[in-house]
Formats: structure tokens, sequence, C-alpha cells
């Protein structure tokens, strides 16, 4: 849906004038809200708000057959899905391809940097492996649900542990935890998305924003020691962006990665300490 040209024309000025509808700059994010461990059910779970956009996240594993070209790896799958409540956008049935764009992003970046090690989740080669199952759910869409789903999925794997795996028996004992953590790098997956409109760029936009916006542009980065990685990439919209818009887009990819990545360590440390 889009808004009216109006609209899109007031947040065009406002653009111009280095602000936004509410009040924020054009590369400054919303406020950020982590909460993990919302379920007692899964192996691990977040509820993460970005502004009023709001998703909840839980990860299941399970214990499966690895895939003939990875014998000795482990398996995920990502699914996403905007509940029919989060915006009026949004209907009940199978997911859409919103849905489906999210859950490929998130999950690509969290392959794509090494953020799992996947060796490690290997029962025995060429026969039992763990399986990771990332669900995703939008309850609040006001914009920007791809940084949020990320985010979210980082945080439900940074506190998932094992569930208690009978080897005689050979079956997961669901709801039965050990103390074991996933087996985790220091290549902490984040999405950053930057949308064009008009001539300008704005990080994390809410829905009028979205709306207004004529192509986007997602990355997944990375860092280790402080060097940051770009993982994989997501264009939407027809519109290009310059060469120049991409250079100002990985400057600013810098200060946002940064200023994330503070607030899940302060919140996931804090929860560890709990334990």
């Amino acid at each position: 849906m889009k808004l009216p040209n109006i609209n899109k024309r007031r947040i065009i000025t406002l653009l111009k004038e280095g602000k936004r509808l509410d009040g924020r700059k054009p590369f400054e994010l919303r406020d950020i809200d982590i909460e993990t461990r919302v379920s007692i059910n899964a192996e691990g779970t977040s509820r993460v708000k970005i502004g009023k956009t709001e998703v909840i996240v839980g990860v299941k594993m399970d214990v499966q057959e690895p895939y003939p070209d990875h014998e000795d790896q482990g398996t995920m799958i990502t699914s996403m899905e905007f509940s029919a409540a989060s915006g009026e956008r949004h209907e009940s049935g199978p997911p859409q391809m919103d849905s489906i764009e999210v859950a490929r992003v998130v999950d690509r970046g969290i392959r794509e940097s090494g953020f799992i090690d996947w060796k490690k989740l290997c029962i025995k080669e060429g026969e039992k492996v763990w399986s990771v199952l990332i669900d995703i759910y939008c309850i609040n869409d006001d914009g920007n649900a791809m940084d949020a789903s990320a985010l979210g999925a980082v945080a439900a794997l940074k506190v998932a542990r094992f569930p208690v795996y009978d080897e005689k028996e050979e079956r997961v004992k669901f709801g039965e935890f050990t103390d074991t953590p996933l087996p985790l790098t220091e290549k902490l997956p984040l999405t950053l998305t930057f949308h064009k409109i008009g001539d300008k760029l704005v990080l994390d936009p809410n829905r009028d924003e979205e709306d207004s916006s004529d192509a986007r542009i997602t990355l997944a980065v990375s860092s280790v020691k402080k060097e940051k990685m770009i993982n994989a990439m997501q264009k939407g919209g027809i519109t290009p962006f310059t060469i120049e818009e991409m250079e100002n887009v990985i400057e600013e990819i810098e200060k946002a990665y940064d200023k994330i990545l503070a607030e899940i360590e302060k919140k996931i440390k804090h929860i560890l300490k709990e334990k």
C-alpha cells in the first residue's frame, strides 16, 4: 500500500531539511528493546521491539539425517510470518512474499556470516546431526520488520540451549534442556536496511516511510575484532542506488552496527548472569 502523493511529498520535503516525520535524523535508529526467554517451551526465545515494530522469535532443535553434500554439518530452517493483526496489509493464511523474503534474508545472513559452527552440530557423520529451526512471528508491523527479525533471531540463538538427547532411544526429549549453549562464533550477524525516498536515504524506516520508498537495500553485516564484513545483500524496488549512495550506506553501517551490538551485549550478559 502506497501513501497518497501529498504525504510522500511531505516526507521528501522534511528529508531535504534533514528531518523525518517522527523527529529522527535520516540515519537515526528508533529505540530498541530486547527481551529473551519469553517462552519455557523453546530452546531459545526473544521478543524484539524497534520502535512500535515487534517480533517474537523461537528457536527449536531436533535431530535428523544430514544433507548429502554436508554430511558432517548441522542444518537450519528459518520461517517468518506476519500476524493478521500486525497491520492492515497482512492477511491470515500461508506466508506471503514479504514473509518469505524476510525469512530468506535472515537465514542467509546467519549462514554466510559463519555465526553458527555447523560442524559442532554433527552427532554422527553421515547419519545424525542437529537441526536448528528458527520461527519468526511479527505481531506489530510499523516498518523495518526485516531488521527486527534478524535481531530477534540472533538474540534467541544467543540464549538457546540444547535439549536433552537420549542416545539409547535415539530421540530428543522435548521440554528438557541441558546447560549447553549453541556453538556460536564471534561473527554476530545483523541486517541493516536503508530506504531511498526521492533522492534521500533513511535507516530503520517506519511504516509511512516504507510506503513512500522508491527502493531499499538490506545488508547482512558481521564483525570480528571491530572489522566489519558484508555477508549478504538484498535489494528491493526498481530505482537504482548510485555509487555515492552505496558509499554513504557503508559508512553509516559502521555506526549503526556498533550501536545495536552494544544493546545485544548488554542484554545478553545480563540474562546469562541471572542463570
